[in-house]
């Protein structure tokens, strides 16, 4: 096996363990249901992942690897000002909950309390990953301090911490309610911390 198919195959496996995790949970998802829906052989599972543990911890570093660079793209090129852009990652998982009525493609709010519980590996790699998204908001909330385009009180870091730990509140009460009433105080909640500069 040449290394460009060694890490497709590691890749699809990561790929379809993902979708079923966002649909069944980490727990409910069979390891033998993952490798029928991705057609490969129990060797080859593990052949990449020592355990169905592995390839939990492995799946939340791709997850949020990928989640950091398009946050990073959003954040440094998306349209409007630095606040426009952060009221409008907020904004974007609002209007995907009124379209669809679910909070989709998000492993944090999917898994969080499920695997903080049932793997300590897994807790800590989610933990890092949180981190690092933490880290990029207060990044872009310095950034838009210093050009202007927003205003809060304290330090950056600190905010930050808030702002995520709002958004995910929000979003496992709308999870648990299936309203967009939380999320939409949420956002309200933001604009406030985040306020324009006077004109």
């Amino acid at each position: 096996m040449n290394r460009h198919t060694d890490c497709d195959t590691r890749e699809h496996i990561l790929t379809i363990g993902e979708q079923l995790c966002m649909h069944r949970g980490f727990t409910g998802m069979g390891l033998s249901e993952l490798l029928k829906t991705a057609e490969v052989p129990k060797g080859s599972f593990y052949h990449y992942f020592r355990s169905k543990e592995a390839f939990g911890v492995a799946m939340l570093e791709r997850y949020f690897e990928d989640y950091y660079r398009r946050l990073t793209v959003h954040f440094t090129q998306g349209e409007g000002n630095y606040r426009d852009r952060l009221l409008a990652y907020y904004q974007h998982t609002l209007t995907q909950f009124i379209e669809q009525g679910v909070i989709g493609g998000c492993l944090t709010v999917k898994l969080s309390a499920e695997v903080c519980d049932l793997s300590e590996v897994m807790r800590a790699e989610m933990n890092r990953g949180a981190q690092r998204i933490t880290a990029l908001l207060a990044q872009a909330l310095e950034k838009g301090r210093d050009d202007g385009s927003l205003a809060f009180n304290g330090e950056a870091a600190e905010l930050a911490q808030v702002l995520y730990s709002l958004w995910l509140g929000a979003n496992l009460q709308a999870k648990m309610s299936r309203s967009a009433s939380a999320l939409e105080s949420a956002l309200a909640h933001v604009r406030t911390l985040i306020t324009a500069p006077a004109l």
